[in-house]
């Protein structure tokens, strides 16, 4: 091969190569993706990450273990997302998308429920008795310490306000309750959280949203009265103070008539009744059996009844009669004696008629029986001395 062909090869060779080394030198020279230090405020629900100018997030993503993937999109030149309020006791896990030089980034944040597992209060509720009042309670958790002590916690739907039970209800010296008596700054939404402590062990938290509705429970009616005859019976009611302000056709009630005597589950089921038929129901009865009525209220919408009201007794006992029922006795009894003694009269008039009585005959012969009516003229005579100062006169015929 001459010098010509050995400087063509050498030539070929060398190009690649430098290719190569120029490729490899752009990529390490390449800038990686950097970390948009994602942040997130569980109180105001805000996921913000770092303003970069090569990283446009155009997605906010929260993954809910009850509500599953919840998507939004960030407000133009904003560098943050504002999740609607979600209760947090179940951890969720937040992602951002983001648009870079180098393609689609995404970067997750785990938020977690600090605590060991089971120490979180249980069986959370809240009712609210018509907008007077709220009770809440719980329960102390399956796997919390013994030293372990609740507080609870209210915040309106922005995170604006936040404010501690005025009143705790406690168990052998564990807040298990609260009782609020002014709800008057009470949201339609509000955020409700049971956070712990302890000495030797970390208390998990749990938290819920609760609208008016969900918690509202109306109290039972008042003034109950039950006003009988002897097949019927007409209840009445009125509705609480409270309650005035709610229209009729939102609520509803539910009756409940029972037999006393009755065992369990004999009885009847509980009557339901709209609220615009006036708060009055009528129904059939023993006469001589005795009853009970309680009535209970709910929202016609949203059936969560309230609680039930004192039972109202009414009735008779057994083997006792209704006066009105005693009266009606009373009258056909006089009316069958009356007829009875008509009835019995008339058929002796009838019979007196058909067979007169027959006249009875003299019996001469009997000693006993008078004989005649003639009188002996010495039972007339007048007995010894009744005629001695009688004067005898004389008359003596003159010629």
């Amino acid at each position: 091969m001459g010098p010509l062909g050995m400087a063509v090869l050498l030539s070929e060779l060398l190009i690649p190569t430098g290719l190569l080394a120029q490729e490899h030198q752009d990529l390490s020279t390449q800038e990686p993706v950097r970390t948009l230090h994602m942040t997130f405020d569980p109180r105001k629900m805000i996921l913000a990450w770092d303003c970069r100018q090569d990283a446009t997030v155009v997605e906010c993503l929260m993954i809910h273990k009850e509500e599953g993937q919840i998507s939004m999109e960030p407000m133009e030149k904003q560098c943050n997302c504002t999740f609607e309020l979600r209760s947090l006791h179940g951890g969720v896990l937040l992602m951002v998308k983001a648009n870079t030089s180098q393609g689609l980034f995404e970067e997750k944040l785990k938020y977690h429920n600090p605590g060991g597992n089971g120490t979180a209060a249980e069986n959370f509720s809240c009712f609210m008795y018509d907008e007077d009042f709220m009770n809440c309670t719980w329960a102390k958790g399956r796997a919390a310490p013994g030293d372990v002590q609740y507080f609870f916690y209210i915040r309106d739907s922005e995170g604006e306000t936040e404010r501690e039970c005025p009143h705790y209800l406690e168990h052998s010296g564990t807040h298990v309750g609260c009782h609020v008596k002014d709800i008057s700054g009470l949201t339609f939404y509000s955020y409700f959280l049971v956070n712990g402590s302890s000495r030797g062990t970390g208390i998990q938290f749990f938290d819920s949203i609760l609208s008016k509705n969900d918690m509202k429970r109306y109290s039972p009616p008042i003034n109950i009265t039950v006003n009988c005859n002897h097949s019927h019976c007409l209840l009445k009611w009125q509705r609480p103070k409270a309650q005035q302000h709610v229209s009729a056709r939102e609520l509803k009630y539910e009756v409940d008539i029972q037999r006393k005597g009755h065992k369990d589950g004999s009885g009847h089921k509980p009557i339901p009744i709209p609220g615009n038929l006036g708060n009055k129901h009528s129904f059939s009865i023993n006469p001589t059996a005795r009853y009970t009525v309680r009535i209970r209220t709910a929202n016609s919408r949203i059936l969560h009844w309230g609680p039930w009201s004192e039972p109202v007794e009414f009735g008779f006992e057994e083997g006792e009669a209704s006066p009105k029922y005693v009266y009606v006795l009373v009258v056909l009894g006089t009316l069958l004696g009356a007829l009875l003694i008509g009835f019995l009269f008339k058929r002796f008039l009838v019979m007196h008629a058909l067979f007169p009585p027959i006249p009875k005959i003299k019996d001469k012969l009997n000693d006993n029986q008078e004989t005649g009516l003639q009188v002996s003229w010495n039972e007339l005579m007048p007995g010894t001395g009744k005629a001695e100062n009688e004067e005898v006169v004389t008359v003596e015929e003159v010629a």
